[in-house]
């Protein structure tokens, strides 16, 4: 059963950094063909933030472009992406989702808030 466990999120100051690990566990080898990062802000809808394909290719949100970065090797059990120059307006759940051998899981989501 594959689970994927988010961690990083927390409060940081607008225009600083965060990390946002994605762990994915349970997979027993079988490979990741698609990595997609969401953020849903209070009261508002789940947006796309970024993709990377089991090749490499990766594609950013026109919002993010830039700021948000993902390792290009997302087999390994943990992938990490960073989002820099944080914004007000970014503080939302932060999700990573997977396709792995044909289905698709959530993570539990981490908690962004950007303060002054």
């Amino acid at each position: 059963q594959v689970q994927l466990v988010e961690s990083g999120g927390g409060s940081v100051q607008a225009g600083g950094s965060l990390n946002l690990p994605c762990e994915v566990a349970g997979r027993n080898f079988h490979p990741i063909s698609i990595m997609v990062w969401y953020r849903q802000p209070p009261g508002k809808e789940r947006e796309f933030i970024a993709n990377i394909i089991s090749a490499g290719a990766t594609n950013y949100a026109a919002s993010v472009k830039g700021r948000f970065t993902i390792p290009l090797l997302i087999n390994k059990s943990t992938t990490t992406p960073q989002m820099n120059s944080l914004k007000h307006g970014e503080a939302a759940g932060y999700y990573c989702n997977v396709l792995c051998s044909g289905d698709y899981y959530w993570g539990q989501g981490t908690q962004v808030t950007v303060s002054s």
